[in-house]
C-alpha cells in the first residue's frame, strides 16, 4: 500500500528520468524510508521547450502547445506524464508545417533515428545543438540537384544512385531523402545542363566579337566518334574566354561529312551564323573534308579573306607528332634508362642506395627520378632529362648494389641527351598551352619560328641520326608553317610590341632572299582584312545597340543646332570632303604602323592595351579582337601532351548521345562558375 502524496520507486524513477519545463521549480519528493532525503528532480536542457510552451487546460491536465504551427500535444493528466519523444518527432519528422516553411530563426538539428538495416556499428549518440544553430529544413528537390551537380563535377556514373553503398550512405545521412534512380538522376543532370546551358546563351548574346571554333575528334570502342567543339571568344571587357559548346556523335567518323554536321550542328545550336572567324582541327583534315566543308562555311558565314584564316591545323598534335618521331628513332636507349629507373623505384632499398650514391659523389641535380607515362610524350622526356643529370650514379651504382646490371653504355648517355637536345624546344613551346589564358597565337609564332630555325641547322650536321631526325621533324613543322604563318603573321602585327618589324626579321631569317615576297603577302593580307572590316562591320550585339541608341537619344536632345548642322544639311559636303581628301588621309592601320613600338616587357596584356585604344582605332580594334581570339590547339589542356587519340571510356560511350553532351558540357560550364542554383528542377522524361 502506498501513503497519499508518495509515489512509488518506479514512478520516482520516471519522474527523475523526465525533462523538467523551463519556469517550474524543481519540487522535493519524499521517499517511504526511515530517513527521507529530499531529491530533486535532474534539470535536462531540452531543445524541446524552444518550439513548445506548457499551459494548463483544466485541473490536472496540462498540454504542449507548438511555438509555430499552434497544435497541442498530451503532456500531463494527473500523476501521468506523456515526456517528450512525441514533441521531438513532430519537430524533428518535418511535420510541422510552419517549420517547413522555414519560419523561426532559432530551430535545432534533431537526432536521426537508428535503424539497423541501414547498417552501421551502432547507435548514433545523442547530439544537443545549441539555440543560435539554425535548422534548415530538408529539401528533397535541392539534394538532387547537388547530386547531379557532384556527378557531373566528378565524372562519377550515373548509376552510383543505385549502387548499395550509397544509398545506405545516405539513409544514414538523411532518411527523409527518397531513394533515386537511374533515370531520375538522368534527367537532373540533363536539366542541369540545360540550366547552365541557357545562362551561357545569355552570356554570348552580348560578345561584340566574332567566334573561333576548335574541333577535336575522339573514338569509342563503339567505333563510334565523338567530336568535342569548343568555342573561343573575347568579351566585352576584352577578355579572352573558351567554352566547349558542343559534343556531337558521329556515327561514321571517318566520313568526308562527319566534320561538315558537327560544325552545321553547332552554328545552328548557338546562332552562330554570320559570326564564324576560324576553325582549328585536331587532326589534319583531308582534300575530300576540305572540299565538303567549304560550301557550308559559304553558306552559313561569309568568307573573312577568301577563307583563308578559316581553316588550321593544331600545333598541339604537330608537336606531339614530331615527339613520337624522337621517342621512335631513340626506343632502344629509351627502354634501357626507363629499366634502370624502374629498378631504383620500384625498391625502397634501391633508391636508399641510389640517394646514398648521388649523395658520396655530391652530384647536384635537383631532379628526380620517376617512371614515364608512356601515353605523354611530356613525361617521357622527363624522365631522359633527370636520367642524364643523374648519370654519373647510375654509372656507379653497381659498385654499391651488386645486382644492379642495367647501367647504360656512355654512348647510350650521350644518344639520350641528343634526344633531350630535340624535345625540350617542344616541350618548353607545348607547356606555354598549359599555363597561360592569353592569347598563345602572338607567342606561338615566334615558337615556331624558332624551332623552324634550328632544325634547319641540325639538318647540316655531320651524325646522320641527328640530319635524318631533323629531316623528318621539319617536314611536320614546314607543313603547319606553309598553312599557318599568315594567321601567326598578323596577330604578332597586331602587338604594339612586335607589328610588321618582328615579321620582316624572322622571314629574313627563314627565307632568305625570298623574304621579301612573303613579308609582302603578310602586309597585303592584312590590309585587305582591314578594308574587308571597314566595309562588312559585325552587326551590333544587344548589348552595343543599347549604347548606341542611349548615344542618340542624347543627340535628339540637343536638336536646336539648325539645319546646317544636322545629318542632312552637308551631306552633299560630306561626300565632297571624302573624295577629295581620300588620297591624303591615312587608315587606322596605316597609323597603327608607323607609330613606334612599345617596349618589350614580359608581362603585357595586348587585349588590354586594345581595350584602351578602342576608341583610337575603333575598327582596327574589332579586327584585332577576332584575330587574337584564334586558338592554336585543339587540345584540351591535359591533353596536350598526348601521342595517342583520345577515347571515350566505356561507360559514357553506353549512354545516350544526349546525354554524353548534357554530361561533358555541364562539367566545363560548372568549373568556369554556375548560374543561379534553382531549388525547382526542371523534370525531364527518358
Amino acid at each position: 500500500m502506498q501513503s497519499a502524496g508518495f509515489t512509488s520507486m518506479t514512478e520516482m524513477t520516471e519522474i527523475t528520468d523526465m525533462e523538467t519545463i523551463p519556469g517550474e521549480s524543481n519540487n522535493q519528493l519524499a521517499l517511504t524510508t526511515p530517513e527521507p532525503q529530499p531529491i530533486k528532480r535532474r534539470k535536462k536542457k531540452s531543445m524541446v521547450w524552444e518550439y513548445f510552451t506548457i499551459e494548463n487546460v483544466s485541473a490536472g491536465c496540462r498540454r504542449a502547445y507548438c511555438k509555430r504551427c499552434k497544435q497541442s500535444f498530451a503532456y500531463s493528466t494527473g500523476s501521468k506524464v506523456a515526456g517528450t519523444s512525441h514533441l521531438k518527432r513532430h519537430i524533428a519528422k518535418g511535420t510541422c508545417r510552419a517549420l517547413l516553411r522555414g519560419q523561426g530563426q532559432d530551430n535545432n538539428q534533431f537526432i536521426t533515428p537508428y535503424n539497423p538495416k541501414m547498417g552501421g556499428s551502432e547507435p548514433p549518440k545523442r547530439r544537443y545543438r545549441s539555440p543560435s544553430s539554425p535548422f534548415i529544413p530538408f529539401d528533397q528537390d535541392r539534394c538532387r540537384h547537388e547530386i547531379a551537380r557532384m556527378i557531373i563535377m566528378h565524372e562519377y556514373p550515373l548509376h552510383i544512385v543505385e549502387h548499395p553503398g550509397f544509398i545506405a550512405f545516405v539513409q544514414n545521412l538523411q532518411p527523409q531523402f527518397d531513394k533515386m534512380s537511374f533515370n531520375t538522376v538522368q534527367g537532373d543532370c540533363v536539366a542541369t545542363y540545360l540550366r547552365e546551358k541557357q545562362s551561357l546563351m545569355n552570356f554570348i548574346e552580348g560578345i561584340p566579337g566574332r567566334f573561333c571554333l576548335t574541333l577535336d575528334m575522339w573514338s569509342s570502342n563503339q567505333t563510334l566518334g565523338y567530336v568535342f567543339i569548343t568555342g573561343h571568344f573575347v568579351d566585352s571587357d576584352w577578355k579572352l574566354h573558351r567554352r566547349v559548346f558542343n559534343v556531337v556523335m558521329e556515327p561514321y567518323p571517318d566520313s568526308h561529312s562527319a566534320l561538315s554536321h558537327a560544325i552545321a550542328a553547332c552554328l545552328s545550336d548557338w546562332s552562330l551564323e554570320g559570326k564564324l572567324f576560324s576553325l582549328t582541327f585536331n587532326h589534319p583534315l583531308s582534300e575530300a573534308g576540305l572540299e565538303n566543308l567549304r560550301p557550308l562555311l559559304c553558306v552559313k558565314n561569309p568568307l573573312i579573306l577568301n577563307g583563308q584564316l578559316l581553316i588550321r591545323n593544331c600545333i598541339a598534335r604537330t608537336m606531339s607528332s614530331m615527339a613520337k618521331d624522337v621517342l621512335g628513332a631513340g626506343q632502344e636507349i629509351i627502354k634501357k634508362i626507363r629499366d634502370s629507373v624502374k629498378y631504383v623505384k620500384m625498391s625502397e632499398s634501391h633508391d636508399d642506395k641510389f640517394i646514398q650514391v648521388k649523395n658520396q659523389l655530391q652530384v647536384p641535380s635537383e631532379k628526380s627520378l620517376f617512371l614515364d607515362n608512356q601515353t605523354q610524350w611530356n613525361t617521357t622526356y622527363q624522365m631522359l632529362a633527370a636520367a642524364s643529370e643523374l648519370k654519373e650514379v647510375f654509372d656507379c651504382l653497381d659498385t654499391y648494389d651488386p645486382d644492379y646490371k642495367l647501367a647504360p653504355s656512355m654512348e647510350d648517355w650521350k644518344l639520350a641527351e641528343t634526344l633531350c637536345s630535340f624535345l625540350k624546344p617542344l616541350f618548353d613551346a607545348a607547356s606555354i598551352l598549359t599555363t597561360t589564358t592569353l592569347p598563345t597565337v602572338i607567342t606561338f609564332f615566334y615558337e615556331v619560328w624558332k624551332i623552324h630555325v634550328d632544325l634547319g641547322r641540325s639538318i647540316t650536321c655531320e651524325d646522320p641520326f641527328i640530319s635524318n631526325l631533323a629531316k623528318s621533324m621539319q617536314e611536320k613543322i614546314d607543313k603547319y608553317w606553309k598553312d599557318c604563318s599568315l594567321v601567326l603573321a598578323m596577330a604578332v602585327v597586331m602587338d604594339p610590341r612586335f607589328k610588321m618589324k618582328l615579321v620582316e626579321f624572322s622571314f629574313t631569317k627563314i627565307y632568305g632572299e625570298d623574304a621579301p615576297t612573303y613579308i609582302k603577302t603578310v602586309d597585303d593580307g592584312i590590309h585587305e582584312l582591314f578594308l574587308e572590316y571597314v566595309a562588312l562591320p559585325l552587326p551590333l550585339t544587344p548589348t552595343y545597340a543599347e549604347e548606341v541608341n542611349g548615344a542618340n537619344n542624347g543627340k535628339t536632345n540637343e536638336s536646336h543646332q539648325g539645319n546646317l548642322l544636322s545629318d542632312h544639311g552637308l551631306a552633299d559636303f560630306d561626300v565632297y570632303i571624302m573624295e577629295t581628301n581620300s588620297q591624303q588621309m591615312k587608315s587606322e592601320l596605316d597609323q597603327y604602323l608607323e607609330e613606334s613600338l612599345l617596349p618589350r616587357v614580359q608581362e603585357f596584356d595586348v587585349l588590354g592595351w586594345w581595350k584602351l585604344n578602342k576608341m583610337k582605332y575603333p575598327t582596327l580594334s574589332k579586327m584585332a579582337r577576332d584575330i587574337l581570339s584564334i586558338p592554336v590547339s585543339a587540345a584540351a589542356t591535359e591533353s596536350i601532351f598526348d601521342i595517342t587519340d583520345k577515347q571515350l571510356d566505356e561507360y559514357r560511350s553506353s549512354l545516350r548521345p544526349e546525354t554524353v553532351e548534357a554530361l561533358i558540357c555541364a562539367k566545363d560550364w560548372l568549373h568556369y562558375g554556375s548560374s543561379d542554383v534553382s531549388n525547382a528542377l526542371v523534370r525531364m522524361e527518358f
